[in-house]
């Protein structure tokens, strides 16, 4: 039995010494450019180094054994160290271990896994998804989103209409499209960004943009509108389409009133615009279906996926294209002058598949739907106990949690002092990674976690809001 439960296994260490953390390090302040990083601050820290996982767990070089509540990126839905996947990858790098999909030529795993898709991707009052379009992230799948809906109203005799609508601090990819049709400021600030004809409105954030007295249901019915307001004011025979996650991920969690939705169907049938359900994170379970849309009942047009679709052990996005789309492109559009070179990879898609069979076998989205959620809801609720939070929720198989300053008013606390990025700290030092967005905790655990890890990640989350507490009144800015 191991007695610290912080440090990995004998085993795990062996193998976890042969790294030298200090030349890691080295080496990695001198070469590699990393994402979403300030590099200035990494130089000084020092990068952590990880170099294994099982599970829901990962190792530091050092062997320090944390658990991993974010899936890695929010992808590795179905856990660490499945052989499963591995052995899809080497069998298909042992076949065929690239070959392009240009110029009508396919390979059999991208053909397997498109119908895979289009089987799992329930019809919601007659919207189908029959047709995939992969590319290998969902930044990729979200430039190709714009490339297929500008060419579908140029198609439908409608150029004029290339506005996409997008919302405030929603997260659609770091890439140019990608950056644009997502709304964080930080983002739009480098590069001169959004790119022309991308507009945003509001989120559906109760707990931040509600209004007092106003109730949740009529605040979502307030902030779907915010988009019917949009489209009168630009036009609507100008807007093309409107796209959404179905929760906010990169955002904080925002989960958005059970009203939000049906509203948001109603205004884009009524214009007739095209309504874009950005799925890479919500998708392949981690709402407790295969896709988010039948949770809500919505009808969207396009579905953007990646990460889950692999668990995160390959690179593999892409879009499902309905029949309203699919139909005009495939019968009127001709050559469609869009691509990767790593479109349809051959072992991606075999990982993808082998993903998604493993799934079904262990019927994973259901397992969360009808018991991870719930009880991972139950355990949640009462963290709101505690004299930190401000707000504790969860949607499936994602949660974030508010840090406040003062319970009773729900007042916050300065940007400034980065109470966030103090909590995630302590979450590291705990052995527990929680993602900080401002002050707000966010959590998306794989989905393979037992009642007694969720469990185990609720009373690591408890001591890690303690030892922030206790930092905060130490520093004489909580009472």
């Amino acid at each position: 039995m191991n007695p610290n439960p912080l440090i990995a296994p004998p085993a795990l260490v062996r193998r976890a010494e042969q790294h030298d953390t200090k030349a890691i390090q080295a080496l990695d302040s001198a070469h590699y450019i990393h994402p979403f990083t300030d590099h200035g601050d990494l130089a000084t820290r020092g990068a952590r180094v990880i170099t294994q996982a099982q599970g829901i767990y990962i190792w530091d070089s050092e062997g320090h054994k944390i658990l991993d509540a974010m899936s890695g990126l929010w992808c590795v839905n179905a856990g660490y160290g499945r052989k499963e996947l591995a052995d899809a990858a080497y069998q298909q790098l042992m076949t065929l271990p690239y070959y392009n999909s240009f110029f009508q030529t396919t390979n059999v795993p991208a053909v397997q896994l498109a119908a895979k898709l289009a089987a799992l991707a329930p019809e919601v009052k007659g919207r189908k998804f029959e047709h995939v379009f992969f590319s290998s992230s969902g930044s990729e799948s979200n430039d190709t989103n714009v490339r297929l809906v500008r060419r579908y109203w140029d198609l439908m005799g409608q150029p004029q209409r290339k506005t996409i609508i997008g919302r405030h601090n929603a997260y659609h990819g770091s890439t140019m499209a990608g950056a644009s049709l997502g709304g964080m400021g930080g983002m739009h600030a480098q590069g001169d960004l959004p790119i022309p004809g991308i507009v945003h409105i509001d989120q559906p954030y109760f707990f931040e943009n509600g209004k007092p007295g106003e109730s949740e249901a009529d605040f979502g019915l307030r902030a779907a509108r915010a988009l019917e307001e949009k489209i009168l004011e630009i036009g609507a025979d100008k807007v093309a389409a409107f796209i959404a996650e179905p929760v906010q991920g990169a955002g904080g969690v925002i989960i958005p009133p059970a009203t939000y939705w049906p509203e948001i169907q109603r205004i884009v049938d009524q214009y007739g615009i095209l309504l874009i359900s950005d799925e890479v994170i919500c998708a392949f379970g981690r709402l407790g279906y295969w896709f988010a849309y039948e949770k809500f009942g919505y009808r969207p047009d396009l579905v953007t996926f990646a990460k889950g679709v692999t668990s995160g052990y390959i690179p593999l996005g892409g879009v499902m294209v309905g029949d309203r789309v699919a139909k005009v492109l495939i019968d009127k559009g001709g050559e469609f002058n869009h691509g990767y070179t790593y479109s349809g990879h051959p072992v991606a898609c075999a990982v993808g598949l082998a993903n998604l069979e493993l799934m079904e076998r262990e019927d994973l989205p259901r397992k969360v739907r009808e018991d991870l959620a719930p009880y991972l809801a139950r355990r949640f609720a009462e963290i709101a106990e505690h004299p930190l939070v401000g707000l504790a929720e969860t949607c499936g198989f994602v949660a974030g949690l508010v840090l406040v300053k003062d319970k009773a008013s729900k007042a916050v606390y300065d940007p400034e002092l980065a109470v966030g990025m103090m909590c995630r700290a302590h979450c590291f030092r705990n052995g527990l990674i929680m993602r900080a967005v401002g002050d707000r905790m966010i959590i998306a655990p794989p989905l393979v976690m037992t009642r007694e890890q969720i469990d185990e990640m609720v009373a690591l989350i408890r001591r890690c809001l303690d030892d922030t507490l206790a930092e905060l009144r130490e520093k004489g800015l909580h009472a």
